[in-house]
């Protein structure tokens, strides 16, 4: 039994049973993972997985009971080799942050700065993504934590804390809804609007919204990138629908924030870990920067009583 036997179970189980897709996750070609998995459970005494011919189509009841197990044994070797680095490089490492785009351009600036002041000497890596990728990237151990409004806390091997609560703004100027007081979604219906991509910063209860009153919006163009919302907008091709973290002032001429928290549903920022993962001592501080409600000892207990109730 080896540690490549075991990533090729878990990356199966992960990736639908896709072995190309297994294959490029680790590094690898579609035949030797096959080879793993068979040589894997040959030792074992057990088939893990159901096949049709040589495609793998799921996990037998036994796989499902050594699936679990697999996971912990990665984990636990990961934690090993995170835990001898604590104590050999205290101080200096690699944090990786999986991220969506909004989150890494208007909430992270300061918090970086500020945590690289006090560990000059660890490495910040930021990986930009959709929600659901960058759950999957701390699943599977390629990022440290993960920050995102939507999709984190429906993962159950995930342990997401809330860290703020934000609300949407609209950005026109020059436009007849600026003498809508107080602005109406009937009124943001009337016209294009621009806003975030699916499943990206707040967008499910921009929709939400609109389908409880029974209005059909004319979205006209989706974005994942804040910016690039305001650019389309301040080209007159419609009304945006932004996160009000993403406005500036001073920097965003042309454009004027209209409050709309009071049509839309408050979102809430979340970061996460994976469950039963070990965390450096910076990763501990940056947590507590980004989330100030929260420190370590709390961290510690919420990941405790996680572990427990699962």
């Amino acid at each position: 039994m080896n540690f490549q036997q075991l990533r090729s179970v878990r990356e199966a189980a992960r990736r639908n049973f896709n072995l190309t897709d297994v294959a490029n996750a680790l590094f690898t070609s579609q035949p030797g993972v096959s080879r793993q998995i068979r040589e894997l459970e040959e030792e074992l005494g057990v088939v893990i997985f159901e096949r049709n011919g040589k495609r793998l189509t799921g996990l037998t009841a036994p796989g499902k009971g050594i699936l679990k197990i697999v996971e912990r044994l990665l984990v636990e070797a990961e934690n090993l080799a995170q835990a001898s680095q604590e104590y050999a490089e205290k101080d200096s490492g690699t944090l990786t942050i999986a991220v969506t785009h909004t989150q890494a351009r208007y909430a992270l600036p300061q918090v970086v700065q500020s945590f690289r002041n006090a560990f000059p000497n660890v490495r910040i890596a930021l990986q930009q993504s959709a929600p659901e990728h960058i759950a999957e990237y701390v699943l599977s151990g390629r990022a440290d934590i993960g920050i995102a409004t939507e999709g984190l806390s429906a993962f159950p091997d995930l342990v997401s804390f809330p860290c703020y609560r934000w609300s949407h703004v609209v950005a026109p100027d020059g436009h007849p809804l600026l003498g809508s007081t107080p602005l109406r979604l009937e009124d943001l219906a009337n016209y294009p609007l621009i806003t975030y991509d699916v499943g990206y910063t707040g967008r499910s209860h921009i929709d939400e919204a609109f389908r409880t009153a029974g209005l059909s919006p004319d979205i006209v163009l989706t974005a994942m990138d804040s910016d690039v919302i305001k650019q389309y907008v301040s080209l007159g091709m419609g009304v945006g629908i932004i996160a009000s973290m993403a406005f500036d002032h001073g920097r965003d001429k042309g454009l004027r924030a209209v409050e709309s928290s009071h049509l839309f549903a408050p979102n809430v920022t979340r970061l996460a870990v994976r469950r039963g993962a070990y965390l450096r001592t910076y990763a501990y501080h940056f947590i507590e920067r980004f989330a100030p409600g929260f420190t370590r000892s709390d961290i510690e207990r919420t990941l405790q009583v996680e572990v427990e109730a699962s």
